[in-house]
């Protein structure tokens, strides 16, 4: 499963930087070892927004009761949106895979080749994989990927018979893009 998940993010991430645009931070929630589906985070104003709107990845997770979440992240651009230090490699995918019990940090770091420049400058890259590191159990997190971990495990209390098409409904309206997995669609 977890190959299949770093190959999703990967691909996610290929794509969007072919076609110009900063990778968003993407969350893969699982219950009993079932995929929930993909949460891309909304568009950031950067700071406190970045910080909520990153944190907030976990409201489906929550929702869901997921038992173990995967995010996925690029180094220097949750950074620069969440005005953080960078740590570790960048530019870097990060992903983690998180329990209640606590987390795998695992990074990708890449180097960008320049497929082509619109004539308004944007750039369309593409990455070139380099080494991975060893996998680091309990690896620090930048304090809203963390946030989001914590959170992810946190049940969510809504006096509402269906919880999770709830939050499902919300998060969408706020912006996440939501693609769920035919197990959990309404």
């Amino acid at each position: 499963m977890w190959n299949g998940l770093v190959g999703i993010a990967k691909e996610a991430y290929t794509a969007s930087l072919d076609e110009g645009d900063v990778p968003r931070p993407l969350m893969m929630p699982l219950v009993r070892g079932e995929l929930v589906g993909l949460i891309w985070v909304r568009p950031l104003k950067v700071g406190q927004d970045a910080l909520a709107g990153i944190a907030e990845l976990a409201n489906i997770a929550a929702a869901a009761g997921a038992d173990e979440v995967v995010l996925a992240w690029e180094t220097h651009d949750v950074a620069t949106a969440c005005e953080l230090p960078i740590l570790g490699p960048a530019p870097c995918l990060n992903m983690v895979l998180a329990t209640r019990d606590g987390h795998v940090l695992h990074q990708f770091p890449y180097s960008e080749q320049l497929l082509s420049r619109s004539p308004e400058g944007w750039a369309s890259v593409a990455p070139d994989w380099r080494p991975a590191p060893a996998p680091q159990p309990g690896g620090e997190l930048v304090p809203p990927i963390q946030a989001a971990v914590n959170f992810s495990f946190t049940p969510i209390e809504l006096d509402h018979p269906d919880p999770f098409g709830v939050t499902l409904v919300l998060m969408e309206e706020d912006g996440y893009r939501i693609s769920l997995t035919e197990a959990f669609a309404r």
